[in-house]
Parts: C-alpha cells; sequence; structure tokens
C-alpha cells in the first residue's frame, strides 16, 4: 500500500460534497435503495443498508430522502429497477480503472462511460480485463491525532484486521469484508473515530503518471464522479505531487 494515498482519494470525494451535493445525495439514495431492495428495509438486520445510511448521513444528505428509498425499495412507493454493474477499463499511462455503477439501462451506462474514457485518451475494457489488479478490502482511515499507532495497531489486529499502515498523514486499516463489522465495532467500542469506513477495491500494483498523464487522469476520475450512475471508481494510478496539490 506504500507510495499510495487511499485518504487522499477519500478527501478528493468529500472536497466534491458540497459543490455537487444535489447530484451526492441522489448516488447514496440509490446506494440506499439497492441495499433495501436486496436486504429489506430494516437497517438491524441489513447490515448493508446501515452502511449506506451511515454513508448519506456522514454528508448530511436529508432525513427524507433516505426513507423516501427505502420505501421506494420495500414497495410503499413506486421505484425505479437498479441493478450493480462494474465497469472496467484503462486511463492514461495504462492506468487500471474500475468503476462501480448502480444503472437501470447498462446499454445507456456503457455508451456514456466509454466516451468518457476515450475523451481522457483511455478505453472501456472487458469485464475481467482489470479487476485482477485489484483485492477487495474493508478499508478504515483513522486520523492519527486520535490514536497512536500502537493502540490502533493493538485493537486493529486483535479484531482481524490485515495490516495499519500509516500513508500521507492517515492511518488506513485493512480486512477482509468478511470481517467489516467486527473491525468497526472494535474501534467504535475503543472509541477511535473513523474518517471513512468503507468496503474498497484496492490495487496490488500502481502506475506512476507524469504531470501531462496525471492531469488527464485527474479529469478522467473527475468525469466519471459526475456520471449519475457511477458510485465509486477506483484506479491503481500514483499522481505526481504537483497533481494532488490542485
Amino acid at each position: 500500500m506504500s507510495g499510495h494515498s487511499h485518504s487522499a482519494n477519500i478527501a478528493h470525494r468529500k472536497g466534491l460534497v458540497d459543490a455537487k451535493r444535489g447530484q451526492l445525495f441522489s448516488k447514496l439514495c440509490r446506494a440506499i435503495y439497492v441495499a433495501a431492495r436486496i436486504g429489506g428495509g430494516d437497517p438491524n438486520a441489513n447490515i448493508r443498508l446501515r452502511y449506506a445510511i451511515d454513508k448519506a448521513r456522514s454528508v448530511s444528505c436529508p432525513k427524507d430522502n433516505i426513507e423516501r428509498s427505502i420505501k421506494k425499495a420495500t414497495g410503499e412507493m413506486g421505484g425505479e429497477n437498479f441493478e450493480e454493474v462494474i465497469y472496467e477499463g484503462y486511463g492514461p499511462g495504462g492506468v487500471a480503472v474500475l468503476c462501480e455503477a448502480l444503472t437501470d439501462n447498462r446499454n445507456r451506462t456503457a455508451g456514456e462511460l466509454r466516451r468518457v474514457f476515450e475523451a481522457a485518451g483511455g478505453n472501456l475494457g472487458a469485464s475481467g480485463c482489470v479487476s485482477y489488479m485489484f483485492n477487495y478490502k474493508g478499508l478504515f482511515i483513522v486520523d492519527p491525532k486520535h490514536v497512536t499507532e500502537e493502540q490502533l495497531m493493538e485493537v486493529a489486529i486483535e479484531a482481524g484486521a490485515d495490516d495499519v499502515d500509516l500513508v500521507e498523514g492517515y492511518f488506513e486499516v485493512t480486512c477482509d469484508p468478511k470481517i467489516f463489522e467486527v473491525v468497526r465495532k472494535a474501534l467504535e467500542d475503543h472509541k477511535i473515530p473513523t474518517e471513512s469506513a468503507e468496503t474498497s477495491y484496492i490495487p496490488t500494483t500502481y502506475v506512476d503518471l507524469d504531470a501531462e498523464s496525471g492531469k488527464k487522469m485527474s479529469k478522467l476520475k473527475d468525469s466519471l464522479d459526475e456520471n449519475d450512475d457511477v458510485q465509486n471508481v477506483y484506479a491503481n494510478d500514483n499522481l505526481p505531487a504537483e497533481i494532488m496539490a490542485n
């Protein structure tokens, strides 16, 4: 994990909240809808729904929006028919890119994403073309001002986490997604707050980009984020420091 900051990606997404709040709320409510449709509308019995609600609340998504999404999913209100799709492709410099999407029209979304990739000098690929370069993990971001590395390591590893790394000023705790809730509860019980707690696709290798390719890659990520169907974007890029600072 060294050399690449997942916390930087999270901070980037948080930076989009104020500028695109309405669009973000729409995406988060789609995630709530799908979670409730799959596992039921009770967050106490549906961990995935609870995560989706917590994520929406963390950016002050209105309570009415959250409740309406659950009601649509459980049949109390008319609802859409979204499905989960992972789109894969290559960005500038051969960067591997995964896009998690919730869409009601696969062909429309694929066409839109293909144009976005091509505009950035990349291309949308076939299923499986880059996913083998990522591991699906639970990921927690912790600010060091709340806990020492030794304390965090003791709590996280005892709960079954894989590793604790200090990357660009933040601790990153990774674990098997199957024990995500166990690790989350352990951190909560020891009053260790998290900047972010989510499942994530973490690259196994990274591609170092120069300034020109870095600008194109940053623009590609922004364009993918702007697509209403795209929920999350993961890439194995190492952006130059001057691009990360902008």
